[in-house]
């Protein structure tokens, strides 16, 4: 009988979870994905998270100031107007597909998380190929191409959103929210510094136009088209114009010189702006829908035509339909914006209304509760 002792193994790889989180392209993708990320460093932390997103993405830039290695595939979204041009997609498809197989087998992850974006498709097929648990978030009311194309392999469908089932197979859903930023909810207690941070008045209205980083045109043009009637008005404004769109408004306005009228390309304190908001004019993403329902703001939407699937005024029509929202459609927006919005800040009983059946939608631990999911697939 041999009575030589084995050398033992190493345990590290057994005791440390590992995850792979697939996706990107916009803040709307992103942020989720890290919020998930930092409840599972929370929940676990010696749990290792590698993030796989699209080459020359904005993903390849956020998740790392984050914290969390990332390494990019070089897929593309097909191009719809130029049929041509996809023949290169379809090349840089089939070169993702084999980059997400080699990453697969060398992290060997106890699941794979996927939340929407060019990347999510070639490595969440790639898990599933090696029968890796996997899960998905999708964040809006009208699900994303590469998510309906995921859900057949997957094992838990995580929502923000009631009626996901005509997407979706219904025994795979859970109605978990969209993480959010929980710090803004500090701002709420803010409203003092806020006042002193801009500049404004306590008695007077708040209105906060939002256009994204980038800015949003025709909401731009709507505010600036009516800007004398805000003026007049006399409420007062917070307006993020985008960097696109900053110096040409802020060259149209040099001569404005009125102190309730703030313009800026970026809101660095958004939970400074968010306490002192009384009505928000937004696009309606995902992700800034979430933080309005954590904060049970009033919100008039004004969603952006150029997504896909026109999945922004989904999402606003299922506030709409819950009485937690106006919305305006985006043609509409410089004839009809600015003066719905200033008739809403003349009504505060609305705006109650609104605010209340808003706050009724939030689903404030998001991102722990799809967290504790992918524990559970990991049977950890």
């Amino acid at each position: 009988m041999n009575n030589k002792k084995r050398s033992k193994q190493p345990t590290d790889e057994i005791r440390k979870p590992r995850f792979i989180i697939s996706g990107g392209g916009t803040g709307g993708h992103i942020f989720p994905a890290i919020s998930i990320a930092n409840a599972l460093k929370q929940k676990n932390p010696e749990a290792e998270i590698l993030f796989v997103g699209a080459e020359n993405r904005m993903e390849m830039e956020r998740v790392p100031a984050a914290g969390y290695p990332i390494i990019g595939l070089p897929v593309s979204g097909f191009d719809r107007q130029h049929l041509l041009r996809n023949i290169r997609t379809l090349f840089l498809l089939f070169k993702s597909m084999r980059k997400a197989r080699k990453l697969i087998r060398d992290f060997k992850p106890n699941v794979a998380v996927g939340v929407g974006g060019y990347a999510s498709g070639p490595l969440l097929r790639a898990a599933v190929a090696k029968k890796i648990p996997c899960l998905i978030q999708e964040q809006n009311s009208y699900a994303g191409v590469t998510n309906k194309l995921l859900a057949a392999g997957v094992a838990r469908i995580c929502v923000a959103y009631d009626g996901m089932e005509r997407f979706f197979p219904k025994e795979k859903i859970l109605l978990t929210g969209n993480p959010v930023r929980q710090d803004l909810l500090h701002s709420l207690n803010q409203k003092e510094a806020a006042l002193k941070y801009f500049g404004l008045k306590p008695d007077r209205p708040v209105l906060l136009v939002l256009g994204g980083s980038l800015g949003a045109r025709s909401i731009n043009l709507a505010v600036q088209q009516q800007l004398e009637l805000i003026i007049k008005s006399g409420v007062q404004l917070i307006w993020q114009t985008g960097k696109y769109y900053y110096k040409d408004i802020m060259a149209a306005n040099a001569e404005l010189g009125n102190n309730a009228i703030l313009i800026t390309d970026f809101i660095s304190r958004m939970d400074y702006a968010y306490a002192l908001a009384d009505l928000i004019v937004s696009r309606a993403g995902a992700g800034s829908i979430s933080e309005f329902a954590l904060l049970g703001k009033a919100v008039l939407l004004v969603p952006s035509p150029n997504v896909a699937e026109d999945h922004q005024t989904q999402n606003a029509l299922a506030l709409v339909r819950k009485g937690a929202a106006v919305m305006i459609r985006d043609d509409e927006a410089r004839e009809k914006l600015i003066p719905e919005a200033l008739a809403l800040l003349e009504e505060p009983e609305q705006l109650k209304v609104l605010k209340s059946a808003m706050a009724e939608l939030a689903l404030p631990n998001a991102a722990e509760h799809i967290a504790d999911e992918i524990i559970k697939l990991a049977k950890i």
